[in-house]
């Protein structure tokens, strides 16, 4: 029987939107808060669908990270001293919602749960997010 999970997490990192007319052009940080809702087949020895710290290790690829648009000028300074998490586009909350949402779905195909992410929110204040639903899948 079909099941969904729900788990959230928080990560703490900086970004930049290059392409944005605003205070966000700036270098800044945020309390990242990713909702995710995943949708499967538990196992059916455990009755596990996902193990909930898989989907915490996933997400915290971006912990403590500088995320930016991979065309911006910025990259090449940092990475003489910091790894940098770069991104096809600015790096929005509607960006990262899409990206840690591949990011899960394609832990799950390698991990051979079937489970797929059917919804999430990143939160970039407690007041500000950007979500995506995938229920049809």
């Amino acid at each position: 029987m079909e099941t969904t999970i729900y788990k959230e997490v928080f990560f703490d990192a900086s970004h930049r939107l290059l392409h944005y007319e605003g205070k966000c052009r700036n270098l800044h940080g945020h309390r990242w808060r990713v909702e995710v809702w995943l949708r499967g087949e538990p196992d059916s020895e455990t009755g596990i669908l996902v193990d909930f710290n898989v989907i915490k290790e996933v997400i915290e690829r971006f912990d403590h990270q500088v995320i930016l648009n991979r065309e911006d000028p910025m990259v090449g300074c940092l990475e003489q001293f910091q790894p940098v998490v770069t991104t096809v586009g600015d790096p929005s909350s509607e960006l990262l919602a899409g990206e840690i949402r591949r990011l899960l779905d394609a832990e799950c195909h390698l991990t051979g749960t079937g489970a797929r992410v059917t919804r999430i929110r990143v939160w970039e204040s407690d007041t500000c997010c950007a979500g995506q639903v995938y229920e049809d899948q």
